[in-house]
């Protein structure tokens, strides 16, 4: 089956978190094989902002998967508006940008020093007492792999 990149995209929106769902990981394989999502990374950028967590979610994954094919230094650019979301209103949403940081930072190792530095200054306590070991551990988990690299 050939995917549709166009198509695909405009389903990360639907209503439906299903539909939206499946369009991500359809998306997400094809970033880790081909450049074919990297043209959309203006609306991935803007997907950072959305209200709707799930959408600033999807934003984050796909701007992760795509930093290796990142020629024009899009990530470099909005990469302060990314790391914003280590500490995201929703906690899910904060624990998935932690997880995707590593796979920036081994794409993109000029950025690894901010993103370090905005790992370490994260601060957890804006989340009730069961998401702030969680989201912790998260931030751990990813300085380890960061630092490793």
């Amino acid at each position: 089956m050939i995917l549709n990149i166009a198509d695909t995209f405009e389903l990360l929106f639907d209503k439906n978190n299903t539909i939206a769902y499946k369009a991500l990981q359809e998306l997400q394989k094809e970033s880790k094989e081909t450049d074919c999502v990297y043209p959309y990374m203006d609306r991935l950028s803007e997907m950072l902002d959305s209200d709707n967590s799930y959408i600033r979610t999807r934003g984050l994954t796909l701007i992760a998967y795509n930093a290796k094919w990142d020629k024009d230094y899009k990530i470099d650019e909005i990469i302060g508006n990314y790391l914003k979301h280590i500490t995201d209103v929703k906690p899910i949403t904060a624990r998935q940008c932690i997880k995707l940081l590593p796979i920036i930072a081994k794409d993109k190792p000029e950025l690894r020093n901010d993103i370090l530095s905005a790992l370490h200054k994260a601060n957890v306590c804006i989340y009730d007492d069961s998401m702030q070991s969680l989201v912790y551990k998260d931030i751990q988990q990813a300085l380890k792999e960061i630092q490793k690299l």
